[in-house]
């Protein structure tokens, strides 16, 4: 989260020019300017404000360019869009995952529209890969993603889908619409985001 900097006590000392007007002399001299100090009151300061929180929001990506496939008893790619709403990076260094036994939606294209029969979130056994038996189990990213400020990245998770074996003949040449996450480990604050589009992966 981007905080407003509270700057260090500090004095700053002005020159005040006072231009004092030449009294005649009898000899025909003139007073010339006096220069004044003037120092700075204590408790002297400014104010500031810290910037709001906006949730990230991820997304799956239309059109997957996932390179591993999924098939029974095998893991495959899920691609994925992060957009960062917040004028300040954002970095990404976990995902939480529901449970073990919440599976995807199967489709018939990648546009998600059209469900596939016989390939639904009840039958499909298409989960996120070390899911476990607990909702909102963490597990940390090879790569931390950093999310530009109001920006979007495409990022690829390698075989971090899976089909176990008693995914059914129905779900070929399927796509998949994979369960919700629960949750992200993010922090707010500087760094250079990473290039889009990216791969990474969480590996436990």
């Amino acid at each position: 989260m981007k905080h407003a900097r509270q700057k260090n006590a500090w004095s700053l000392k002005t020159k005040v020019a006072a231009s004092v007007l030449g009294a005649a002399l009898a000899g025909g001299a003139a007073y010339g300017v006096t220069n004044w100090v003037v120092g700075l009151g204590a408790g002297s300061s400014a104010e500031g404000q810290s910037a709001s929180v906006s949730n990230l929001t991820i997304t799956a990506v239309a059109s997957p360019a996932a390179t591993n496939l999924l098939y029974p008893g095998g893991t495959g790619d899920a691609v994925m869009t992060i957009t960062n709403p917040n004028p300040f990076p954002v970095t990404v260094t976990a995902v939480s995952l529901p449970t073990n036994t919440t599976y995807a939606a199967g489709f018939t294209t990648s546009a998600l529209s059209t469900a596939q029969t016989g390939c639904s979130a009840t039958t499909s056994f298409v989960l996120w890969n070390f899911a476990t038996g607990v909702s909102g189990s963490s597990h940390t990213l090879t790569t931390p993603l950093v999310v530009g400020a109001n920006a979007t990245l495409t990022v690829t998770m390698t075989n971090d889908a899976s089909m176990t074996t008693a995914s059914p003949a129905a779900c070929v040449s399927t796509y998949f619409s994979m369960p919700s996450l629960t949750g992200v480990t993010a922090t707010g604050g500087a760094g250079t985001a990473t290039t889009s589009p990216a791969t990474d992966a969480w590996t436990s």
